[in-house]
């Protein structure tokens, strides 16, 4: 199942409120903000902070 782009109109970071971006090659949605990054699975966000993933920085 594919992720619904439009759900990223309503859906927002469970840590800061803020909005989310979608990653399509990771099948994430990221959170700038908290550089935080949370899984897709079967086209299902899993916006909880306990499974969420630290972004790697970009050096």
């Amino acid at each position: 199942m594919a992720f619904d782009k439009k759900l990223l109109d309503i859906i927002a970071c469970p840590v800061c409120k803020g909005k989310l971006e979608y990653n399509k090659e990771k099948q994430q949605l990221i959170c700038k903000v908290d550089r935080l990054a949370y899984a897709i699975n079967d086209g299902i966000p899993v916006l909880l902070e306990n499974k969420a993933e630290p972004l790697q920085s970009e050096a």
